[in-house]
C-alpha cells in the first residue's frame, strides 16, 4: 500500500508536514511517501504515480508541480484527497480532480485528517 503526500515546495514542509507525520507512531506503520525525503528526491518518474494507492495533496500553497502530479494521478484513476489549513482559499480548479476536501487547524487535526482518510479507505 503506497500513500503519497504531495505538496508545494514554497513553504517549510519539513517542519509543517514531514516532522508532524513522522512523529505519529500509527502513521509510521503505513507506507507514506513524502517526496522530498531522502531516497525519493529526483527518483520519482511519471510511471511512479501509477503505482500509488492513495494521493493526499496538501493544497494550502499553490504549486504548478503539484498540479502536474494531480493531473497524472487523476489520469491514472488514483483516489485523490486534498487537505489544507483552515481559512485558506484553495484553487477552484482542484474540484476537477476530486470532491474530497479536508481542512485542519492544528498539528493534531492534521494527523487526524490523514488517519481519517486512511480509515475511509480501510488502510488503518
Amino acid at each position: 500500500m503506497k500513500i503519497y503526500i504531495g505538496h508545494s515546495r514554497e513553504y517549510d514542509y519539513e517542519t509543517e508536514l514531514y516532522k508532524i507525520i513522522r512523529a505519529d507512531k500509527e502513521l509510521n506503520n503505513e507506507n507514506i511517501i513524502l517526496p522530498h525525503e531522502e531516497g525519493y528526491v529526483g527518483n520519482i518518474t511519471r510511471e511512479f504515480y501509477s503505482d500509488i494507492d492513495i494521493f493526499i495533496a496538501e493544497v494550502s500553497h499553490k504549486s504548478t508541480g503539484l498540479g502536474i502530479e494531480l493531473g497524472w494521478v487523476y489520469d491514472d484513476k488514483i483516489p485523490i484527497y486534498c487537505i489544507h489549513k483552515k481559512g485558506i482559499k484553495i484553487s477552484s480548479s482542484l474540484k476537477i480532480v476530486t470532491d474530497k476536501f479536508y481542512e485542519y487547524d492544528t498539528n493534531e487535526e492534521l494527523i487526524n485528517v490523514i488517519k481519517n482518510i486512511l480509515k475511509e479507505n480501510n488502510k488503518i
